[in-house]
């Protein structure tokens, strides 16, 4: 058995220890949270290091004419570093999200696919009423618009969230409407393929928009699938921001994107692009398959 398939099988013996205390049997929803927090205890229990607020600031390896004087550079030849550390490794794999195209280009790989902030707007149903939604509710999706539409979701802490919706972010960590970064906001807008996602979807776009702004309106929406529903029974609630992913002519990607590093990086660099959703829900499968990726890029 390789590494990779052991950290997989590993992994996976983990969330079924994990999914007795995080699981609700009649959704079948986990606190991914909680998963993901003890995914990085047992990996910093078993030797490896988890570094939070590290921003990447660039992908170096030692030049050619110089590589390798030390045992150091031989055995870790990849610097990452932020504006105050710096890691050696032997292999880097990228999985960004939000900053994923940004994380490929400061590896020397091409600015496309661009990733575009789109956040998502939930309501809450109050709690008194959650009778009303007994399991999930989804609709069929419409091929003519993108994103998947309105759904009901029952949680683990006994909420209902209703939605979400999916407007513009005007920042890539936007996750209220009050968030907003010039230089990221003008990236967007600028970006010929979601010029041409935007007019091939104008009327949608303003729909969702109006959705956003006008709660009655987005309960509307929502009495297509539970009828009985008001105004009252319900709450603005959290957001989320999808990381989406257009290519130049407007097509949102819906598949997996890999990509490596140009020059002595491409040796050593793998990045994800794009994980398509739903991104939790399959995550030991797509590690495997990234297992499987990484072994071959890498020739491991």
């Amino acid at each position: 058995m390789t590494l990779f398939s052991s950290l997989f099988h590993l992994s996976v013996g983990i969330l079924s220890e994990g999914l007795k205390a995080l699981w609700s049997p009649h959704t079948g929803i986990v606190d991914w949270g909680k998963v993901n927090h003890s995914y990085s205890e047992d990996f910093k229990y078993r030797g490896g290091d988890v570094c939070l607020q590290f921003e990447v600031c660039g992908f170096h390896t030692v030049p050619e004419s110089q590589r390798f004087t030390t045992s150091s550079q031989k055995e870790f030849p990849v610097r990452v570093t932020s504006e105050k550390q710096t890691i050696r490794c032997r292999y880097v794999v990228t999985c960004g999200g939000l900053y994923s195209d940004k994380l490929a280009e400061l590896s020397g790989c091409s600015s496309e696919p661009k990733i575009v902030p789109f956040r998502g707007e939930y309501l809450l149903l109050k709690p008194e009423k959650s009778s009303l939604v007994r399991g999930n509710i989804y609709p069929v999706p419409d091929p003519r618009f993108p994103f998947l539409g309105v759904h009901f979701t029952p949680r683990i802490d006994g909420s209902v969230w209703l939605g979400p919706n999916a407007v513009l972010a005007f920042k890539r960590e936007g996750y209220k409407p009050t968030d907003i970064s010039l230089s990221d906001l003008c990236e967007s807008l600028k970006y010929r393929g979601f010029q041409k996602l935007a007019i091939q979807h104008l009327g949608y776009g303003l729909k969702e928009i109006y959705r956003s702004i006008n709660l009655r309106a987005q309960v509307k929406e929502l009495q297509k699938f539970v009828p009985s529903l008001t105004i009252a029974d319900v709450t603005r609630g959290p957001t989320g921001v999808r990381a989406q992913a257009l290519d130049k002519n407007g097509n949102l990607v819906d598949d997996f994107v890999f990509d490596s590093g140009s020059g002595n990086l491409g040796e050593r660099i793998l990045h994800i692009r794009n994980a398509p959703s739903p991104g939790a829900t399959s995550s030991l499968a797509i590690a495997r398959m990234v297992a499987d990726k990484v072994e071959q890029t890498f020739s491991l």
